[in-house]
């Protein structure tokens, strides 16, 4: 619980350093119909400008196959806004294919996860459409406190690594990098909360954000329950 202690209190003293502090909140719900099948969907909004604003929304979601303890296989779709003084700018409708690759050291659990993206976008100012390729990679790790995996009533830590590039200039897009702390209140309910730094890569420059993060997932577990629970992070 000290070490717990210590997390909230770097976090809270780091995102209040900042210049200027972002919202990122999330909710997930995640239904594994058997071993080998499961669905997911996620709502998302960001204040990215104003934390008190928000002026983006993702509502996205797809199926997922494991195709053994430690590979699974997922295609996606989803539906992406963008505001600009409280008018809708941009949307974006995205296509994608993913495959994760799961490692475990005691009670430490890695995440090896690589997606291709295919993006539609539509200005909405202006009428114009355009299409984009992205492509990314994210090194994430999940390791419980007060138990050997996570479980109901167990805290854990969870921190990710994630690049983003594609064909068109500038090739590196983006990249994240998150730290957080969560709850797993019950085998369907979970709640994570953390920082994550954004940076933005483009022809006009660079943009930095720093979100305050803070996520619900919800999940409905036919299966066997003594396995981990899966933690999704932010997307």
């Amino acid at each position: 619980m000290k070490k717990l202690g210590f997390v909230f209190l770097f976090l809270g003293v780091f995102a209040l350093g900042q210049d200027h502090l972002s919202g990122f909140n999330m909710m997930s719900f995640t239904y594994k119909m058997n071993s080998k099948w499961m669905a997911y969907v996620e709502l998302q909004t960001r204040a990215r400008k104003d934390y008190t604003v928000i002026d983006y929304y993702e509502t996205k979601g797809g199926v997922g196959y494991n195709i053994n303890k430690n590979n699974q296989a997922f295609i996606g779709v989803g539906r992406y806004g963008t505001y600009e003084k409280m008018k809708i700018s941009q949307e974006e409708f995205r296509m994608w294919l993913q495959y994760t690759l799961t490692q475990r050291f005691g009670r430490l659990k890695i995440d090896h996860r690589v997606r291709a993206e295919h993006r539609f976008f539509y200005a909405s100012q202006t009428g114009e459409h355009t299409e984009a390729n992205r492509f990314r990679y994210r090194l994430s790790a999940t390791e419980p406190i007060n138990k050997t995996k996570v479980q109901e009533k167990t805290f854990f830590v969870n921190a990710f690594e994630e690049v983003f590039f594609g064909p068109k200039e500038p090739n590196f897009k983006r990249n994240r990098t998150f730290a957080g702390l969560g709850y797993q209140f019950s085998h369907s309910l979970s709640a994570t909360t953390g920082y994550m730094f954004q940076r933005e890569f483009s022809v006009k420059g660079n943009d930095n954000f720093h979100f305050l993060y803070f996520s619900l997932n919800f999940t409905f577990d036919a299966t066997d329950d003594e396995k981990d629970i899966v933690i999704p992070m932010a997307d």
